[in-house]
């Protein structure tokens, strides 16, 4: 059976970490790479965790993409401090380990959504998924500030099972999380955005709105829907105003 090191990039995160941990303690090797977290997570994870690397965060792909190389072993399951492996997903994993393909590098793996306590069965993630489970050496994440997916070089392949997802802890904290989001997309979309007008400003974020509330059917998420489609049309609207505020050389 192939050995699996498993990855959690933390950055205070002292309400998911023991959860996390425990979800993957079938894994050969826990690394926790923590932020120098201020809340007890890094303190907690010594506790829990085989090893405990610091580093200074600057943005997701490159913090990922230094953790990868720490691990000690090929087969690499990594996962975020709000998402949790499923017994259901721990098996499928663990069956692919003893009997792993000779092609096959790495794998899409399905998240299931929580949002406000409520599974989002619409509202644009209804298809959402993630490279996770993949080979160390063949694999690394595309060098980009926000939304960065794995590079993979050979046969990506898909699990059946999904990973649990709570993207939610309360409203102001989301907020913070969308503000944080807008300067990284700010920085990549500085590269391909050119002049900015009212279109960014009003057309885009009402756009963002009407597909995720409409087109991508959140209305059928209730409330969670709504409050969706909005955070999007305000986020978009934030990345635009960062964009224009970076340019300006302001914060």
């Amino acid at each position: 059976m192939e050995k699996l090191t498993a990855i959690i990039p933390t950055g205070n995160e002292i309400h998911n970490i023991e959860e996390v941990i425990a979800s993957v303690d079938f894994a050969d090797e826990i690394l926790v790479v923590d932020s120098f977290s201020t809340d007890g997570t890094y303190e907690k994870a010594l506790e829990k965790a085989d090893r405990v690397l610091q580093r200074k965060f600057d943005y997701h792909a490159a913090q990922k993409n230094w953790a990868i190389p720490q691990a000690s072993h090929q087969w690499i399951l990594l996962v975020d401090a709000d998402e949790r492996v499923t017994p259901e997903l721990k098996k499928e994993i663990q069956t692919l380990l003893k009997n792993p393909s000779t092609d096959t590098v790495a794998y899409w793996i399905g998240r299931k959504n929580h949002f406000m306590g409520e599974v989002v069965h619409y509202s644009g993630w209804r298809n959402d998924k993630v490279i996770r489970f993949f080979k160390r050496d063949q694999c690394k994440y595309e060098d980009i500030y926000v939304h960065e997916e794995i590079i993979a070089n050979g046969k990506v392949g898909k699990l059946e099972n999904k990973l649990y997802h709570n993207t939610y802890t309360s409203m102001d904290r989301y907020l913070e999380k969308m503000n944080r989001y807008a300067w990284c997309q700010a920085k990549d979309y500085d590269k391909k955005t050119g002049k900015l007008t009212a279109f960014h400003f009003i057309v885009k974020p009402f756009w963002g709105f009407i597909k995720h509330y409409f087109i991508q059917a959140g209305f059928r998420d209730g409330v969670v829907g709504l409050n969706i489609a909005f955070i999007r049309s305000y986020s978009i609207f934030m990345r635009y105003s960062k964009l224009w505020l970076l340019r300006k050389n302001r914060k």
